[in-house]
C-alpha cells in the first residue's frame, strides 16, 4: 500500500518534506481488530508537534494521521462492533484500557504516534476505537470530526460552560470552527468571543455565529467565563487569563505549546492572571466516549465542516500550509480508495 511515512525527526527544509511517499505492507488485522481502507485523513497540528519533537513517536518510522475515515476491508476474529463495508472513523485515541480516564492511563496509544495512522491507504484499529460516520457528513468532510471535533467536543466539557454564559475561543482552526458551532448549539443563550490574529479568521468566525471577534490582545465585549485556547503559543495564554471574569476556567487544548515565546510566561502575575479563584485545566488526549458522543451530536446540530483538500502525495504541502498560514477550517488528505 501507499503510505507518507515519517523516517526522522526534525521538521522542514526548503525544498522537501519530512514524509516520504513509499510501499508499505498491508497490514493484518489481529483479534479484535479491524482492518480500514482509508478515503480521507485530517491533517492536524499534532503532526507537526510529532515531526518536530514537541511529542515524538518512540519509535520510527511511523505513518502520522488520526482523523481517518474509511470502510472496514476485513475483520479480525471476535469482532462483533463492525461489518465489512462499514463506514467508519478513528480519532486520536487508537486504544487505552476503556476506563472513564482512559486518555491518561498508561495503556493509551496514539493514532499515528505510537502506532501507524492515517496518512496510508490502510490501517488497523481494535473494534471498540472505531466509530460509524453519520450519513450527514461525506468522508472528507467527517475526517475533521474525529480529532478537532472531538478533541473539541471534550474542551467544552471541561470548560463547564452554563447556557447563557460567555465563551471565549482563542485561535480559530480546524477545532475552533467546529467548536463554536457546537457551543451555539448547546448554549444558545451564550455568546461566543473569537480571539485570533488573521482577519481572514475573524471574519469566518463572524461568519459562523460569533457575536465578537478581536485580535488576540484586544478586549472583548465583557469578560468570558470560560476560554478554550487551541494555539501552540503562550501569549495567548496570559491573555485569556486576563480577559477572564473572578472564577472563570481557561481550558488548554493543546498537546504541547511551542518554546517560541515561553519567556513570556516570566511576565505573569498572580493578581491580574490568577487571582479570584481563577482556574486553568488542560485537555489531555480524548476518550472514546468523547468521540462516539460527539459525532451524533454533529449530525443533528448541523455542523458545518470548512475543508481543503489534498492528495495523500502532497501531505507535505498540507502540513507546510498549516506550519506558515492562516487557515479557514481543516486541511483533509484523499487516498483515492473509496
Amino acid at each position: 500500500m501507499r503510505a507518507m511515512v515519517l523516517q526522522t525527526n526534525g521538521g522542514f527544509d526548503e525544498t522537501g518534506g519530512p514524509l516520504q511517499l513509499v510501499e508499505v505492507e498491508r497490514p493484518i488485522p489481529t483479534r479484535h481488530e479491524v482492518l480500514i481502507g482509508i478515503s480521507a485523513c485530517g491533517v492536524c497540528h499534532t503532526e507537526l508537534d510529532i515531526i518536530e519533537g514537541r511529542t515524538p513517536p518512540p519509535a520510527l518510522p511511523i505513518i502520522l494521521g488520526h482523523e481517518v475515515v474509511g470502510r472496514v476491508v476485513e475483520t479480525g476474529s471476535g469482532v462483533t462492533r463492525h461489518r465489512v463495508g462499514e463506514r467508519v472513523g478513528v480519532g486520536w485515541i487508537h486504544s487505552s484500557d476503556g476506563s472513564d480516564d482512559e486518555n491518561v492511563s498508561d495503556a493509551f496509544r496514539a493514532t499515528g504516534r505510537d502506532v501507524n495512522g492515517g496518512y496510508a491507504e490502510y490501517m488497523t484499529v481494535p473494534e471498540d476505537y472505531a466509530y460509524s460516520i453519520p450519513e450527514a457528513y461525506d468522508d472528507v468532510t467527517a475526517a475533521p470530526l474525529l480529532c478537532a471535533g472531538g478533541v473539541g467536543y471534550r474542551a467544552l466539557r471541561l470548560s463547564q460552560l452554563q447556557n447563557g454564559q460567555v465563551l471565549g475561543l482563542t485561535g480559530f482552526g480546524g477545532s475552533g470552527h467546529l467548536v463554536l458551532q457546537l457551543a451555539n448549539f448547546l448554549y444558545p443563550q451564550s455568546p461566543v468571543y473569537v480571539f485570533a490574529r488573521s482577519a481572514t479568521e475573524r471574519e469566518f468566525a463572524l461568519e459562523l455565529g460569533a457575536e465578537w471577534a478581536g485580535d488576540t490582545l484586544d478586549q472583548p465585549p465583557r469578560p468570558a467565563d470560560a476560554i478554550i485556547d487551541t494555539t501552540p503559543v503562550w501569549k495567548t495564554v496570559l491573555a485569556a487569563l486576563e480577559r477572564l471574569r473572578p472564577g472563570g476556567r481557561l481550558v488548554i487544548n493543546a498537546i504541547r505549546k511551542e518554546d517560541v515565546d515561553r519567556e513570556l510566561m516570566a511576565g505573569i502575575r498572580y493578581e491580574d492572571h490568577l487571582w479570584l479563584e481563577k482556574e486553568i485545566k488542560t485537555v489531555a488526549n480524548v476518550t472514546h466516549r468523547d468521540i462516539a458522543e460527539f459525532l451524533p451530536i454533529a449530525a443533528t446540530a448541523g455542523l458545518r465542516v470548512e475543508t481543503r483538500r489534498y492528495p495523500l502525495e502532497r501531505a507535505n504541502d498540507a502540513l507546510r500550509a498549516l506550519r506558515d498560514g492562516h487557515i479557514r477550517g481543516a486541511y483533509v488528505l484523499e487516498t483515492g480508495l473509496k
